[in-house]
């Protein structure tokens, strides 16, 4: 149950992603034979790969990470307090940050990671672009051998399916039917790709992608029947 877990224990974390190259034509005549196969099964018969190409921040095989957002809460005596911080910029490089935080901050048997729907996009996804890149898995991320009871990981959407494996529901509907106050999001994920390349705004991305976080962790919050975070209990963190 995910009462039984402290609070401080647990990283909430969100990513974005986008294709790793800014357009179809950018890549080589291998990858866009490799993408069109890829695609062919979710693509409509009359979408072209390169027309579908917009969509390939997906698959971590096509796309990259431009930010990693995490949250954490801190106790002290009766306050509470979540703070969140972003890993951003180049991505080999946001991915080491990230790693180094799992390896000094979040390596302990009693440290979880929680994202929502993390068990089938978020986790998975940094884990390969980590070995893309180069770098060795953090404990919390390499679940070779590991027996399902042990892996270290939480995922809000999962927890809501109660057993029930055919349920997808979106963070965004998590959050309203919980009576959670909805953030003033001005973009959503179909966005980011254009906001990323076309608009070259990052920061925009990554207010968007902290709101992820707070939502996740008012979400776990919601499903331990507890309170929820009050604006003044949330702390940004300047890397």
């Amino acid at each position: 149950m995910p009462d039984k877990i402290h609070l401080e224990n647990i990283l909430f974390l969100d990513i974005e992603t986008v294709p790793e190259k800014s357009s179809f034509d950018q890549l080589d005549d291998i990858t866009k034979e490799l993408w069109a196969h890829k695609s062919q099964y979710q693509r409509k018969d009359e979408t072209t790969p390169e027309e579908f190409y917009e969509r390939a921040g997906i698959w971590a095989e096509f796309g990259k990470i431009i930010c990693i957002s995490v949250g954490y809460f801190t106790f002290q005596g009766d306050t509470r307090n979540f703070r969140i911080t972003t890993f951003h910029g180049e991505e080999n490089k946001l991915l080491l940050d990230f790693k180094n935080l799992l390896d000094e901050h979040f390596n302990h048997t009693k440290h979880v990671l929680c994202a929502h729907n993390g068990k089938e996009f978020d986790f998975p996804y940094i884990a390969r672009r980590m070995i893309i890149h180069g770098i060795a898995l953090p404990e919390k991320l390499d679940l070779f051998g590991k027996k399902p009871w042990e892996i270290p990981h939480l995922d809000t959407m999962e927890l809501w399916k109660f057993g029930d494996y055919k349920h997808y529901t979106s963070l965004k509907l998590m959050a309203h039917v919980l009576g959670i106050p909805s953030p003033k999001e001005d973009i959503d994920g179909s966005m980011v790709r254009v906001v990323y390349y076309q608009q070259n705004d990052l920061k925009r991305i990554i207010t968007y992608c902290e709101l992820d976080v707070l939502t996740t962790a008012q979400v776990y919050l919601r499903l331990r029947n507890q309170a929820i975070l009050k604006d003044d209990e949330v702390k940004k963190v300047a890397k």
